[in-house]
C-alpha cells in the first residue's frame, strides 16, 4: 500500500519504519526541514534502540522516503497515518491545533478520497470533529474516511512493540476501511479489536490512566510500608501472583514520567469533566505520583544537611533506553537538590543533553563514576543497566560518603548491608538509619 505518515516524532517514525520495513511504500511528512534533511541522511532526532539501523535499511531498499512537501506527499496515498503531537494546555486539556492544521493541509492537497487513520492520542469525538472540519474544506468530488488507530509504543522498545505488540486497536464504523486495516496490519499475526472509533480513542486514555494507577497504589503502599516495617517488594510479589492483578507495573519508585501517563490522565481529567464527571480516583493518581517524586529528596532531608554537599544524580530520562526527559522525576528531584543548596552532578548515558536545555545549573560529567567521585550522597533515578551494574563496593571506593537514596530498588538489602553502604530505598527497612520514615 502506499502510505503518507504525518509527523516524524516518536510515534511517527515508528510507525513509518514499521510499515516500510514491512514492504509499504511509505512517505514520511513534516513541516520540520531541518529535521527532514537529517533523516534522509539517516539521522534521527531521538534515542530509540534499534530505530536508526531499521530507517537506514529501509531507505535502502526505497520503500521509505521523507518529505516536507505536501504535494508529493498526498498525491498517491491510499492511507494517511496522523501522528503529530498532542500537548496538554496549561489546564491539562489536549491541544489539537497541530492535528487539525495537518488536516487543514491534507484537505488542500488531496487528489483523490482517502483513509485518514489517526494514531495521536485525542479526546473522545475527535476523529468525528476533524472529519466534519475536512468535508468543509475537500475539493468537489474528494472523500475521506476516518479511523481511529491508537499507539501502545513504549519509549525505549518502540521497534519490538510495532512488530510483537499485544493487540492492534482500530475504530472504524466504515467496512472498506476495516478492510483496508486489517490487510495492512495482517501480515504482523497481532490479534486486531475492531470497535466503533468513540471507544477506540477512549481505549488509549483508559489503558494509560489504568497503568498509571497501579503505580501510584503501590507507591502508596511503599510509603505504608516504610513506616510500618513491611517490604514492598514482598507484598507487590504477593499481590502480583494473584492472576486477577498481575505483577506488571508493581513496582515501587520515584514516580512515573515521559510523555504519555501524564498527559493522558490529565487530559482524561479534563474529558471527564466535560461531561460533567468528577474523576476522583484518577485526581488521587496525579496527586500521589507528584508527591512521589518528592519522596527520594524527602529521605536525604531527614537524615543529612544538603546544603553545600556534593550530590551525585544517576539516571536523567524518566525511564531506561530513551533520551526523553519529559515529565521525568529526574527533574523535580535535580530541583529540590539545587534549591536545597547540593552541588549536582549528574550523569545519563543519553539524556544529558536534554536536561542541559532544562536545568544548565547541574554539573554534567562523562561518566557514572565521575559523579560519584567523592560525592556524598548519590541519587539513583533511572535504572539504565551500566548503572544499576555499578559494584556496591564502588561506591565505598569513590565517594567521600557512600550513602545511597535509591529510587528504583535497584540493590538487594542484603547486599546493601555487606556492602557497608549507608541505603535507603522505596518502601524497604533502611541500613544506616533504622528510624527513617518517609514524610
Amino acid at each position: 500500500m502506499h502510505v503518507t505518515v504525518v509527523g516524524t516524532g516518536y510515534v511517527g517514525l515508528v510507525t513509518g519504519v514499521g510499515l516500510a520495513k514491512m514492504g509499504h511504500n511509505v512517505i514520511c511528512m513534516d513541516i520540520d526541514h531541518k529535521k527532514i534533511t537529517a533523516l534522509r541522511q539517516g539521522q534521527i532526532p531521538i534515542y530509540e534502540p534499534g530505530l536508526q539501523e531499521l530507517m537506514i535499511e529501509c531507505l535502502e531498499r526505497g520503500t521509505l522516503q521523507f518529505t516536507s512537501d505536501p504535494s508529493y506527499a498526498y498525491q498517491y496515498a491510499n492511507l494517511i497515518f496522523l501522528a503529530v503531537g498532542t500537548p496538554q494546555h496549561p489546564d491539562g486539556t489536549a491541544n489539537l491545533s497541530y492535528i487539525e492544521s495537518a488536516c487543514d493541509t491534507i484537505a488542500a492537497h488531496l487528489t483523490e478520497s482517502a483513509l485518514i487513520v489517526t494514531k495521536s492520542t485525542v479526546p473522545v469525538g475527535t476523529n468525528e470533529r476533524l472529519r466534519a472540519r475536512m468535508a468543509k474544506r475537500l475539493p468537489t468530488g474528494i472523500e475521506v474516511e476516518f479511523a481511529s488507530n491508537p499507539e501502545f509504543l513504549r519509549e525505549g522498545s518502540g521497534i519490538h512493540d510495532f512488530f510483537h505488540g499485544d493487540r492492534i486497536v482500530i475504530g472504524t464504523e466504515n467496512e472498506k476501511a476495516r478492510l483496508w486495516l486489517q490487510e495492512l496490519y495482517e501480515p504482523l499475526e497481532i490479534p486486531m479489536f475492531f470497535t466503533d472509533v468513540r471507544s477506540s480513542e477512549m481505549i488509549k486514555y483508559a489503558s494509560n490512566a489504568f497503568l498509571a494507577t497501579k503505580i501510584s497504589f503501590i507507591n502508596e503502599i511503599a510509603n505504608i510500608c516504610q513506616k510500618t516495617g513491611a517490604d514492598v517488594e514482598a507484598v507487590a510479589r504477593g499481590m502480583g501472583m494473584d492472576m486477577r492483578i498481575g505483577s506488571q507495573f508493581l513496582k515501587a519508585g520515584v514516580g512515573y514520567g515521559g510523555s504519555c501517563f501524564p498527559k493522558d490522565t490529565n487530559a482524561l481529567v479534563q474529558i471527564a469533566g466535560d461531561v460533567k464527571h468528577d474523576f476522583r480516583l484518577l485526581k488521587a493518581v496525579i496527586e500521589v505520583n507528584n508527591q512521589q517524586q518528592e519522596v527520594l529528596v524527602e529521605m536525604a532531608e531527614n537524615v543529612m544537611m544538603l546544603t553545600g554537599k556534593k550530590v551525585a544524580l544517576l539516571g536523567l530520562s524518566f525511564k531506561p533506553n530513551t533520551d526523553d526527559i519529559r515529565e521525568a522525576p529526574s527533574i523535580v528531584i535535580a530541583k529540590r537538590l539545587l534549591a536545597a543548596g547540593a552541588i549536582v552532578r549528574a550523569y545519563d548515558p543519553q539524556a544529558m543533553g536534554n536536561m542541559k536545555r532544562v536545568l544548565p545549573d547541574l554539573l554534567y560529567t562523562s561518566a557514572a563514576e565521575e559523579a560519584l567521585q567523592d560525592a556524598d550522597a548519590a541519587f539513583l533515578v533511572t535504572e539504565w543497566k551500566e548503572i544499576i551494574h555499578i559494584p556496591l563496593k564502588r561506591y565505598v571506593e569513590l565517594m567521600k560518603t557512600p550513602r545511597i537514596f535509591d529510587g528504583r530498588n535497584v540493590y538487594s538489602l542484603q547486599e546493601a548491608l555487606e556492602a557497608g553502604v549507608e541505603y535507603y530505598s522505596i518502601g524497604r527497612k533502611a541500613i544506616g538509619n533504622e528510624t527513617l520514615t518517609t514524610q
